[in-house]
């Protein structure tokens, strides 16, 4: 079927409460019994480390110990790099933490949680100090991220290299195994260029790694991960379980996360994942013809405008006002949507792979995680375009782009009562 199609099959099967509650956490279990499941007592035998990471990075974008994408540095807005940064962790940091105790606390307050999905996973049977010893690994290796701040004066945000270099100085992870599993097919060696956001968090944490003697709790950390990416896509216990594992992490008044209407969780989902399809529907239902053309018109005629105003600011000199002239006659005015999302072929053929069946909301997300994973190959063999807008059609906030002088508005914006065909 088309791209559009799909996204409609996918929209209904997120719906499909009934069935979603009927099969349980049966397809989390099938699932983790091809990574070495829990593995909570060490008796079963465990998958090498790095083989686990690798099917987690390459078939789940599950990235437990460091983030992987693709896109253009400082360096060259053009090309598009390989880019690995920290990790994104469910626990706020030590930091953050008020009590002295950190773990301690931490650990009573999730013991208390029952319901959290992290001790819904687990099994009962496992070792008490597991849950604990999983706990310290997780606290140790936020410890190893390098603030944000410290980076940026140290101008450490953009460090290029090489996997070969990288191997050398993180050797606990087999990196180019591991960026081959993301960006299989395409062919990578030692070579191969890359941009590392926080050298010193890598360094920290490959010795980490190797110092942790104890397998079983590097395995359990990544199965956490695993879980805990893959839960929104379960029943109703495991949404409830997100919901007061963030109260129990956050505060009631701090929770990051805010329970919404199923259709809308959905409708965000399919976004996620069909973004491109999404556009193309909500710009050709919104946003005719004539209203990009008038809107274009508008900015065209407030830019001639405000160049001619220019020259009567007595307070600019000379030679600052011929500078925000060549700015604002080469500036780039984007309205309502990147020209790709109308290419309906493209999109069919960006999705073409993808298999969805209404009846498996789980596995549908499993599938569009490696459709995802396939975009970021392609991103990579692709020069950076300026067509890659950094919101969706259907947003309603603009923004500026100060490296490509460009201002975009998307077809949101041209809605009532920001916009009108008969506004003046």
């Amino acid at each position: 079927g088309s791209a559009k199609e799909k996204a409609i099959h996918f929209y209904r099967s997120c719906m499909d409460t009934q069935r979603i509650e009927s099969q349980g956490t049966q397809p989390l279990k099938d699932l983790l019994n091809q990574v070495g499941g829990w593995n909570i007592t060490g008796v079963a035998k465990a998958k090498d480390f790095n083989e686990t990471l690798q099917t987690l990075m390459g078939r789940y974008s599950t990235f437990p110990f460091f983030t992987v994408h693709v896109g253009p540095t400082p360096f060259d807005l053009k090309t598009n790099i390989i880019q690995i940064d920290n990790p994104e962790f469910e626990m706020p940091p030590e930091s953050k933490f008020k009590e002295k105790n950190y773990l301690e606390v931490t650990y009573q307050r999730l013991k208390k949680g029952k319901n959290s999905y992290l001790m819904k996973g687990w099994p009962q049977d496992g070792p008490p100090d597991s849950f604990s010893l999983t706990l310290s690994f997780i606290s140790n290796l936020q410890r190893a991220v390098t603030p944000l701040q410290k980076r940026q004066q140290r101008g450490m945000l953009f460090f290029r290299t090489t996997i070969r270099d990288l191997q050398e100085k993180a050797p606990a992870i087999d990196w180019l195994s591991c960026l081959q599993a993301v960006f299989h097919p395409m062919p990578m060696n030692l070579s191969q260029p890359i941009v590392v956001h926080d050298m010193d968090y890598l360094r920290r944490m490959s010795q980490l790694i190797e110092q942790w003697h104890d397998e079983r709790i590097l395995h359990i950390y990544m199965i956490v991960c695993l879980v805990g990416n893959l839960s929104p896509a379960l029943d109703s216990r495991f949404q409830d379980a997100r919901l007061e594992l963030s109260k129990i992490l956050y505060g009631k008044t701090g929770s990051r996360m805010v329970p919404a209407e199923r259709w809308r969780r959905c409708l965000s989902d399919t976004s996620s994942f069909f973004e491109p399809v999404l556009g193309q529907m909500i710009v050709q239902e919104i946003f005719p013809q004539q209203n990009k053309e008038l809107a274009e018109q508008m900015f065209s005629e407030i830019q001639d405008v405000l160049y001619g105003q220019l020259d009567q600011l007595e307070w600019m000199d000379e030679l600052t006002r011929q500078v925000a002239k060549v700015l604002i006659s080469e500036l780039q005015v984007e309205i309502g949507y990147p020209a790709h999302i109308l290419q309906t072929a493209k999109v069919n053929l960006e999705y073409q792979n993808l298999q969805i069946n209404e009846d498996t909301f789980f596995l549908n997300v499993v599938a569009c995680l490696e459709v995802l994973r396939e975009n970021s190959y392609l991103k990579l063999l692709q020069h950076h375009s300026q067509d890659n807008w950094h919101v969706s059609p259907w947003a309603v906030h603009s923004y500026y782009s100060i490296r490509h002088n460009m201002v975009v508005f998307p077809a949101g914006m041209f809605r009532s009562p920001f916009f009108h065909m008969e506004f003046p």
